[in-house]
């Protein structure tokens, strides 16, 4: 069977036609189907990896402050500790302008190694003064907790109040290992950084 110019040119049009659809069927659509999951897992992994970086940052960051915290602010004996608040609670009212009527420290009977004194204080000032000695609180170097704040008028209409404050600090256990020496073994390069 002899096939006609146009029959033959009709053929490899119809030929043709059927390879590149099987061509785009079962090769190229695979292919960019393909390309497109990896660039979905690129960027999926991609976003792990910048939040595993902050994390770490955040790690070495909190590690170093922590060392800080053990080293100097937080002491080893309770005695210290309470004296340490003490004395900046004397100074932070001077400055603030707060009376302080009343302060008592209870120290807790838990027994692990980094333990905690609750501080609870009376008070009396302007909004001004109270606020600035909240704010001392809130940005000691010495590790302290506020637990509860409250805030009471004492004469209506005139700015004196009276301040109820709950807060704790924090202190090394003295038969305790050092953590100190404890975090800096288990971060090597951090306490370089």
């Amino acid at each position: 069977m002899i096939l006609s110019k146009r029959e033959r040119l009709i053929m490899v049009l119809t030929l043709a036609a059927v390879s590149i659809l099987v061509l785009d069927r079962y090769v190229l659509m695979p292919l960019l189907d393909g390309r497109s999951s990896r660039q979905a897992r690129k960027a999926r992994l991609q976003g792990d990896m910048e939040r595993a970086d902050r994390l770490f940052t955040r790690r070495r960051q909190v590690d170093q402050s922590w060392r800080q915290m053990l080293s100097g602010s937080l002491k080893r004996d309770p005695g210290e500790a309470e004296s340490q608040i003490l004395h900046a609670l004397g100074n932070w009212s001077e400055q603030t302008g707060l009376n302080l009527s009343s302060i008592r420290p209870e120290r807790s009977t838990e027994k692990t190694d980094v333990r905690e004194i609750t501080f609870h204080i009376s008070g009396s000032g302007s909004m001004n003064s109270i606020s600035r000695f909240v704010w001392c609180l809130e940005t000691a170097e010495i590790p302290i907790k506020v637990k509860v704040l409250s805030l009471a008028s004492r004469k209506e209409g005139i700015d004196d109040l009276s301040l109820q404050l709950r807060f704790s600090t924090l202190y090394l256990a003295t038969e305790a290992p050092s953590l100190v020496e404890a975090s800096a073994r288990n971060d090597p390069k951090g306490a370089d950084q």
